[in-house]
C-alpha cells in the first residue's frame, strides 16, 4: 500500500522541547492501514513505513493518534533541514507500508 497526501507539519505539544514534528495521515488511509496491519503492529500500535518528502527518503513508523483519529508520521530534523521545512508548512508526503501481511 502506497499513499500520497498533502499535510501540514505540526509539533507534538507534549514534546515541544524536543521538537517532535509530525504530519497527520488522511483518515481513510489510516483506516486502511489499521485493517492491513492488524497482526503486525509494534509498540504503541506503530506500523513500519518508508516515507518520502521531496528528495528525502527514510524508513520509520507511523503511530495511531486517537485524538486526531488517524496515523501520524514523524518528520525528523534532518528531513526538515534538507527540505527547508518549518512547522505550519504544507508538504506532499508519500508513505509505503514496509512489513504488512
Amino acid at each position: 500500500m502506497i499513499v500520497t497526501f498533502d499535510s501540514e507539519l505540526w509539533t507534538w505539544a507534549a514534546r515541544r522541547d524536543e521538537s517532535w514534528t509530525f504530519v497527520s495521515m488522511p483518515v481513510g488511509a489510516s483506516e486502511e492501514i489499521r485493517e492491513i496491519s492488524g497482526g503486525t503492529r509494534r509498540g504503541f500500535g506503530a506500523v513500519r513505513v518508508r516515507a518520502a518528502i521531496g528528495g528525502s527518503r527514510w524508513t520509520t513508523s507511523v503511530f495511531p493518534d486517537s485524538a486526531r483519529g488517524c496515523y501520524v508520521l514523524p518528520v525528523k530534523r534532518a528531513v526538515r533541514t534538507a527540505e527547508a521545512l518549518d512547522v505550519g508548512d504544507t508538504v506532499t508526503v508519500t508513505v509505503e507500508l514496509v512489513d504488512h501481511g
